[in-house]
């Protein structure tokens, strides 16, 4: 069977599972999800050697330790995984939930009713959690999934679909709910973005090229989970300690993942202060700032020349760039020039100040005194995650259970015809 083929016969299989899985009560969703959890555990040994194989690969094919980061599982990890399935299954399912509802001056009565999307692809790369993550949401709201992971973690991809759909399966799942692509061969990509007949939407989370594949040969609507150029302002008005815990927490405590700043831009007026502190306190991280001729002067050799290009770059590394502005005005022009709308926070006492940030950053999450590290399903409340949108239709921010759900219009009358 040829791979365009394979994948055809994945979307057929696929939409038949759609169809049963929205037939499916909350209660049997959620049995199905423990059930899952349970197999994920106790498939940890298996899981942990098929990671161990991709780790190695990695390392050997000189993955920066970040990106190695992203990659490994330890035991902790896989509980975490099969926790986050559990905590999915006690969420409220929206699949049923009526938005709205009203009746017209001729008795027709009107309900807006959420339902699931039918089938979704996912296309990500390096994470194998996000196999997890996707295909969990993704039964908890009725839709069924073909998954298609990057080669850096194909084995552990596997194992983790593996266990998902076993364990699904035991507890009334139908079958070929969850689908992952066994191979990582770059034209199935292309294969599932063609295939709008049985797909309806696709996800993709990845690097530049991988999302500008898919938007270019994709059939069907695609929600991009785009890079995170995060920035951080700190104002004239910051307080200098809490600007520093911020600034160090949402660069270093996890620097390869996409909700982490690549560049923060300090007003004028505490500059020098916030850089021998701060800019300190980053470099006794490991953290290698390049800055603008401003910060170059207040630091020295201890900073490198920064570029045009690192303002638009997404690190995922210890790595950050570095500007002093004169004003809020400077700070939302830079971020909107060079921004990704992804996560961008203001440290600032003014309240006025902090409004107007809130207000004109247009990006999917902004921040008034808070790490861009919270840009999280779990860490809004949402539980798990597909992914981060950083469009604006027909999701945006962390993209959970609703936000993988439609509507549809139910009609009810009593023999009303058009005149």
């Amino acid at each position: 069977m040829s791979l365009q083929d394979q994948i055809l016969d994945y979307g057929k299989r696929a939409r038949a599972a759609a169809r049963a899985l929205a037939r499916l009560n909350t209660q049997q969703k959620n049995t199905a999800l423990n059930a899952m959890a349970g197999q994920i555990v106790s498939d940890t040994a298996a899981i942990l050697a098929a990671n161990a194989k991709d780790v190695s690969k990695g390392q050997a094919d000189g993955l920066s330790p970040a990106m190695i980061d992203r990659l490994t599982l330890d035991t902790k990890r896989v509980n975490a995984m099969a926790d986050g399935i559990r905590q999915v299954a006690t969420l409220p399912d929206p699949v049923g939930e009526v938005i709205k509802e009203w009746t017209r001056p001729n008795g027709i009565r009107i309900s807006k009713v959420r339902v699931p999307i039918g089938v979704v692809g996912i296309i990500y790369e390096s994470r194998p959690n996000v196999t997890s993550d996707a295909a969990v949401l993704c039964t908890k709201t009725g839709n069924a999934t073909i998954l298609r992971g990057g080669s850096e973690s194909i084995h552990s991809n596997l194992a983790i679909a593996d266990a998902l759909q076993r364990g699904g399966t035991s507890a009334g799942l139908p079958a070929d709910s969850i689908l992952l692509v066994p191979t990582t061969d770059r034209e199935a990509v292309k294969h599932m973005a063609q295939m709008d007949k049985y797909i309806d939407l696709i996800v993709p989370r990845g690097g530049h090229a991988l999302i500008e594949a898919v938007v270019t040969h994709a059939r069907m609507p695609v929600i991009k989970h785009y890079h995170g150029v995060c920035i951080a302002y700190v104002d004239k008005e910051a307080d200098l300690d809490m600007a520093d815990k911020i600034v160090v927490n949402a660069k270093t405590q996890r620097p390869g993942v996409c909700n982490a700043i690549e560049t923060v831009l300090v007003h004028r007026d505490v500059a020098e202060k916030f850089f021998k502190k701060t800019g300190q306190s980053l470099l006794d991280r490991g953290v290698e700032i390049r800055g603008d001729e401003a910060v170059k002067k207040i630091m020295g050799d201890k900073v490198r020349p920064v570029k045009e290009s690192d303002w638009t770059t997404e690190y995922l590394d210890l790595i950050i760039a570095a500007r002093v502005v004169d004003s809020i005005e400077t700070a939302i022009g830079h971020i909107e020039h060079y921004g990704s709308h992804h996560s961008d926070c203001i440290v600032t006492r003014d309240s006025q100040s902090a409004e107007k940030f809130l207000n004109e950053v247009d990006s999917a999450t902004v921040y008034w005194n808070a790490s861009t590290r919270f840009t999280d399903g779990a860490e809004f409340g949402f539980g798990a995650e597909i992914g981060i949108s950083t469009d604006k239709l027909h999701a945006r921010g962390p993209m959970a259970l609703e936000e993988l759900t439609t509507y549809k219009y139910l009609i009810r009358g009593d023999g009303q015809i058009k005149e």
